[in-house]
């Protein structure tokens, strides 16, 4: 029995390819009055295979093998524009990445507080 890796892993990826997509999960960008909203997922996968083969000389010649793939898709939020100005509002609980991306606007905003602040003092 021969397994082919290449010709497996040519399909895991078209599977990944044609799913693993933020149209399959939540659906496509789309507009809320002024607002864009693009949908932004997580995608999360992983691989494994294995085979062996034995000689025992009671039972004859033996092969096998075997190779798997798991993909996890999650929607983790949505990128809202409004003119000049964009923000991430994440789905459900806040943290790592998304969290820093939610704070971006704020962080930006308290910036251009400072610099106008320093700016009237001098």
């Amino acid at each position: 029995m021969e397994l082919h890796f290449e010709e497996l892993l040519g399909k895991i990826t078209d599977f990944i390819k044609s799913e693993a997509k933020t149209e399959t999960v939540v659906g496509e960008q789309f507009e809320l009055g002024a607002f864009k909203c693009v949908p932004v997922i997580k995608v999360g996968m992983g691989f494994g295979s294995g085979g062996g083969e034995s000689t025992e000389p009671k039972t004859g010649k033996g092969q096998g093998a075997g190779a798997g793939a798991g993909v996890g898709i999650e929607p983790i939020g949505f990128l809202v524009s409004k003119g000049e100005e964009i923000s991430f509002l994440a789905a459900g609980k806040t943290q790592g990445l998304a969290a820093a991306f939610e704070k971006v606007p704020d962080l930006i905003e308290k910036i251009a507080q400072n610099r106008n602040k320093e700016t009237a003092e001098v």
